[in-house]
């Protein structure tokens, strides 16, 4: 009975030992079967346990987005110290205006009183110049005067010249005043100009062209209701050349158009409602026959200046290129 009981005993340690075994070789089995098949995210995988990070570390530690390269950007003179041609104090323009006193009895007009167009002529400034100073404001027709009253001339001792620098692409003008005998040049003003239409024709790429010309004398200054001839139809004359007209007189340099019938102007004035409306939509734009547009505003103070000395418009594609550059540069 003791030997039954024990071999029963060890024929059922060796069967448990076998079914065990097998089933691990079965195992073993599938895991290589599936490996071979690519099933191996079909297996059991246990999960890990998660490590929570503090935030602080997080933040201290996240890696930073790599920055792009910052392109060197092309900076361009941008200024407005027109006003200060017309202060009679501190801040104004010394190197280029002078301040006077008025007075009716002046030694070089001996016969009567000296009134404004007197001294506007003697120092070779215009009464638009001198109204604006006199009237400390943008008003160019009020021309009332009295003893004691101050305002500013340009100067006649010195040899002043102005020049207008035009960037064809960037529709910008740059007013400059340029001492001839020192060659000192003082930039007054950045202006947004409309310039002619495009035309790759055109050596300039536009109606308007590039070179130096020298403005004329032949100005012209337009109110509503002023009539006029353009292109052999009369029309009110505002509504195309705007409140002032400065023509192009001569070629000078390097330039790929003639002068005749090129200019600068205000922008055009439309009339809806019987109201007259300046159309700024015309600045940076290019829409003209080939003349230089620019606002009321702008084109009423450049008339009350420039009118009074030689003054230049260099007309380019490229700032930097610009003959007026290259001479201070020297």
């Amino acid at each position: 009975m003791k030997k039954f009981v024990l071999t029963s005993a060890i024929i059922l340690f060796l069967s448990i030992f076998v079914a065990s075994s097998l089933k691990k070789k079965k195992a073993n089995n599938e895991v290589v079967l599936d490996i071979k098949q690519n099933k191996l995210s079909e297996l059991p995988i246990k999960e890990e346990k998660k490590i929570e990070v503090p935030k602080e570390i997080v933040k201290k530690n996240k890696v930073q987005p790599i920055k792009e390269e910052v392109k060197n950007e092309v900076i361009l003179p941008d200024t407005n110290i027109f006003d200060r041609l017309f202060a009679t104090y501190s801040s104004k323009l010394e190197n280029l205006v002078e301040t006077l006193t008025y007075t009716a009895r002046v030694p070089w007009l001996k016969d009567r009183a000296a009134w404004i167009a007197d001294y506007a002529s003697h120092y070779s400034t215009t009464r638009h110049f001198i109204a604006r100073s006199l009237n400390k404001k943008a008003d160019y027709f009020t021309q009332k005067i009295a003893a004691g009253d101050r305002f500013n001339v340009i100067r006649t001792d010195k040899n002043i010249n102005f020049h207008l620098l035009i960037d064809l692409n960037r529709s910008k003008m740059w007013f400059y005043a340029v001492d001839k005998d020192s060659n000192e040049k003082t930039l007054l003003k950045t202006y947004n100009v409309g310039l002619g239409r495009k035309d790759s024709k055109r050596k300039s790429g536009y109606l308007t062209p590039i070179g130096i010309y020298q403005l004329g004398e032949k100005v012209a200054i337009y109110k509503p209701k002023t009539m006029g001839y353009f292109q052999d139809q009369k029309i009110e004359m505002i509504s195309v050349f705007g409140t002032r007209w400065i023509p192009f007189e001569q070629e000078v340099e390097n330039c790929s158009e003639s002068a005749k019938g090129l200019g600068i102007h205000g922008v055009p004035w439309n009339n809806n409602n019987n109201e007259l409306k300046e159309d700024l939509s015309k600045l940076c734009n290019y829409d003209s026959d080939g003349c230089i547009r620019l606002s009321s505003e702008d084109i009423e103070e450049l008339f009350a200046i420039v009118i009074s000395r030689p003054t230049f418009v260099e007309l380019t594609n490229d700032f930097f290129t610009s003959k007026l550059l290259s001479e201070e540069k020297k």
